[in-house]
């Protein structure tokens, strides 16, 4: 006979190949899966998720506020209202084939943002750069089930990346001297903001906090790096 396992497992195929190929609500659960969730989740399944949910609703605060900051990236774009980007990178399935990346992806898509020639709409590429790298490091999960699992060192290595991120978007700037996107305030502005930081600090913390949990789950040592910001390279996912 077949064991209670391998007969779940079977199911949670059968489902995801009954779906229908269109475009939804990338978060919204079936009915299907509700009715098989719980019975096929351990405990890390759903920290995991838990994880994965807070970072994508603290790319999407990111995203909004990149775009009230740099209002003429937007004038750049196809979709005119900043909500429109949002919905298309974090509501909809896709496959990270966005015309502003221009065939890039999570890495090479962020250092895209801050290249001299690129004309498009870079807080969408910034955030998509992101948003697929941290993806990445989850094997592109939002659901896991015991079958699955996540690369504690992958994870690790992500946050360091996130860190990357957060010293070019404050430092990183074009042949005139500006910005290639504005953040937090500049040393001649009289109102300090500095909640930009407070995102990415929070996205680090997320990453770190998940990479902990899964080294001590699968009884792993996580390789640590230290890196200067300056000459900081992006590493490995």
């Amino acid at each position: 006979m077949i064991s209670i396992k391998y007969f779940f497992i079977f199911l949670l195929i059968f489902l995801n190949f009954g779906c229908k190929r269109e475009i939804i609500r990338e978060n919204q659960p079936t009915k299907n899966e509700n009715a098989v969730t719980q019975i096929v989740k351990s405990d890390i399944d759903n920290v995991l998720e838990v994880h994965v949910n807070e970072t994508r609703k603290l790319l999407k605060e990111l995203m909004f506020k990149l775009y009230k900051r740099n209002p003429r990236e937007l004038k750049k774009s196809s979709y005119k209202l900043a909500k429109e980007n949002v919905l298309r990178l974090f509501e909809y399935k896709h496959t990270w084939e966005f015309p502003e990346l221009q065939g890039t992806y999570d890495i090479e898509s962020i250092r895209l943002a801050f290249e001299e020639d690129y004309q498009h709409d870079r807080v969408f590429v910034f955030v998509s750069g992101l948003m697929s790298m941290i993806m990445k490091s989850y094997n592109y999960k939002t659901k896991f089930y015991m079958i699955d699992s996540a690369d504690p060192q992958k994870l690790y290595n992500c946050a360091r990346n996130i860190e990357i991120a957060m010293w070019k978007l404050s430092n990183d700037y074009n042949s005139k001297g500006k910005l290639f996107l504005m953040s937090n305030s500049l040393p001649n502005e009289k109102i300090s903001n500095l909640s930009y930081e407070r995102i990415f600090g929070k996205l680090i913390a997320t990453q770190d906090n998940i990479a902990i949990i899964m080294a001590g789950k699968k009884n792993r040592t996580i390789k640590t790096v230290i890196q200067k910001m300056a000459t900081a390279i992006f590493l490995p996912i």
